[in-house]
C-alpha cells in the first residue's frame, strides 16, 4: 500500500479546481486572435509606452533646466 501525497489529487478526480476554487466563477472563453489583431494590439501598447516616456522626458527635462539655471546663479556670484 503506496501513500498519497498531499499535493496530489485523488485518483479520478479531473481538475476543475481553476473553475470551482475561485468561487463558481466562470472564465471568460478564449478568442483567438488574427495575426494582424496582435500586431495591432502591439503597435497601440507602444505607443502608451512612448507617450509616457514622452511625458516623463518633459519632466526629466525640467529639472535638469532648473539645475542649469541655478548653476549659472551659482557661477555668477
Amino acid at each position: 500500500m503506496t501513500a498519497k501525497k498531499q499535493g496530489q489529487p485523488a485518483i479520478g478526480s479531473s481538475q476543475q479546481g481553476a473553475t470551482t476554487g475561485s468561487g463558481g466563477e466562470k472564465r471568460k472563453s478564449w478568442i483567438k486572435k488574427t495575426p494582424v489583431e496582435i500586431i495591432l494590439e502591439q503597435v497601440a501598447k507602444q505607443e502608451e509606452k512612448v507617450v509616457a516616456l514622452r511625458k516623463e522626458l518633459a519632466k526629466e527635462e525640467g529639472e535638469l533646466k532648473k539645475m542649469q539655471d541655478a548653476t549659472k546663479l551659482l557661477q555668477a556670484k
